[in-house]
């Protein structure tokens, strides 16, 4: 399974790459949006120190996401003690629509959900541009006319 998600390489979006991989456990569970032109990512996770446990990354186009949650319950009785520890790593990439300035990316963390707020540029204005189309010598580039290429065969 492992030699198909190495050939299939970035088709594979991340949930399912992690399902495959059998990695769900340490999955960052996010919600995305936009908002008036800024890019909204949202995780639940409470009970975390935002600055000690977590790590926002700005790689190319992909933001990364890296959490560290430690659980501890305490438990005494007539019996004993006991202690249960709950702790791991989640994380999550997420690929940006284009690029983005790192110092315009805003992070907060309120009553247990990280937020983090990325301005993105509008998609229309960057989903197509009219390249405009010259006449003339302006428009050669190499030299040769289309007469001339023509009748060389070339075209």
């Amino acid at each position: 399974m492992n030699s198909i998600i190495r050939r299939a390489g970035s088709d594979i979006t991340e949930p399912l790459r992690r399902f495959l991989e059998g990695d769900l456990g340490s999955w960052l569970r996010v919600e995305e949006y936009r908002e008036e032109g800024t890019m909204v990512v949202r995780a639940e996770v409470p009970g975390i120190d935002p600055e000690q446990d977590v790590d926002i990354t700005l790689v190319g186009n992909e933001l990364q996401i890296d959490v560290r949650h430690q659980e501890k319950s305490e438990h005494k009785d007539k019996r004993g003690y006991r202690s249960e520890f709950k702790y791991g790593t989640f994380s999550r990439a997420i690929t940006l629509p284009g690029p983005v300035d790192e110092n315009d990316i805003r992070a907060s963390y309120n009553d247990g959900v990280l937020e983090v707020r990325i301005p993105v540029p509008d998609e229309a204005a960057a989903a197509s541009r009219k390249i405009p189309i010259t006449r003339g010598a302006a428009g050669r580039a190499t030299g040769t006319s289309m007469g001339e290429a023509t009748s060389a065969g070339q075209m």
